[in-house]
């Protein structure tokens, strides 16, 4: 099939298990299409069945993907599926002039300059300072850390792996709890220990091990329920001490990135129990550093709470970054 390029743009999120496609006008983001990532061997094969429903015989001539795996050299392969997105084998496959393959967490912090404030929850603070970094940090499947970087009209995504540092103790109860990790685990990073699905279930089994309670199996959804139900002591500390790491962690990462522009929580968890988050210690453990109290208070933190925030980032990412 012989079709015209025209100035659209291939936007796409892929998970392991759904994917989402838009076709993108310039600065806008057409009406997405959910696909699931089993009913096709290869993203090659879901693309081209996205463009053939949906490009009306027209070629978008770029394309940018999210992708949720770690990235090297424009190639991603995916943990949860089979499928391995390839930028160079896709561009010259499917016949684009360019497209570029991103880590999930760095489109979130392509997204965060063009947030409105109905976009955000806040969680304190200033209003930041104009041209300094922006960073978002996300409980999830996993711990997600990205940093915006804005210098000379020039914008970088420092993507890390910051979720496999070691996890910090505050105070006694938190060295006793990750006591009890190390015992299970060994290395107590932030994700396993904490801030993640499965952390969170950790730190609930920990909490339950070191105050001698039994208590019945949960997942993180679980614990979250009892918890904000207010219907298990247990559940209720792990949700309290949850927030209370985030906000160590993040504070720790503000200083290190020198985020003062603002802090951002995204992540498929918080949002559930956004309430719960603002009335916790978050806040007061983020400004908790001492000496630099003062400048961890004046930078704001901000829940980010746009369902669609990862097309908005790819959308930023495409106006900033012109194909060549």
């Amino acid at each position: 099939m012989n079709i015209g390029k025209t100035g659209k743009i291939l936007l796409a999120d892929i998970g392991g298990t759904n994917a989402r496609f838009a076709l993108s006008p310039s600065g806008q983001t057409g009406p997405i299409d959910y696909v699931k990532v089993a009913d096709f061997p290869t993203v090659r094969e879901a693309i081209a069945d996205v463009l053939a429903r949906r490009s009306n015989g027209e070629q978008p001539h770029r394309a940018v993907l999210a992708v949720a795996g770690p990235v090297t050299n424009n190639r991603c392969v995916m943990t949860n599926s089979p499928w391995v997105i390839d930028g160079n084998e896709l561009q010259s496959a499917l016949g684009f002039d360019s497209v570029h393959v991103l880590n999930d967490f760095e489109v979130v912090a392509w997204s965060l300059p063009a947030l409105e404030p109905s976009d955000l929850v806040r969680l304190g603070g200033g209003d930041g300072l104009a041209g300094e970094p922006l960073l978002v940090v996300g409980p999830g499947t996993g711990f997600g850390v990205s940093c915006l970087v804005d210098r000379h009209g020039s914008r970088l995504a420092v993507v890390t792996e910051a979720g496999h540092a070691t996890l910090p103790a505050e105070n006694e109860r938190e060295e006793r709890v990750i006591a009890c990790l190390r015992r299970r685990l060994g290395h107590v990073s932030i994700e396993r220990g904490a801030l993640s699905g499965s952390g969170l279930q950790n730190l609930y089994e920990a909490l339950a091990e070191i105050d001698g309670v039994q208590v019945p199996h949960r997942d993180a959804a679980g614990i979250t329920k009892a918890a904000l139900e207010n219907s298990c002591p247990v559940s209720r500390a792990t949700l309290e001490m949850f927030c209370a790491i985030l906000g160590s962690v993040a504070g720790n990462l503000a200083v290190t990135f020198g985020a003062r522009g603002g802090v951002y929580v995204a992540g498929g968890i918080v949002p559930r129990f956004r309430e719960f988050l603002a009335a916790s210690a978050f806040r007061a453990r983020f400004e908790a550093k001492g000496r630099f109290q003062d400048y961890l208070r004046n930078i704001p933190t901000r829940l980010v709470i746009k369902p669609d925030a990862s097309f908005l980032g790819l959308t930023t990412f495409a106006e900033h970054n012109p194909a060549e």
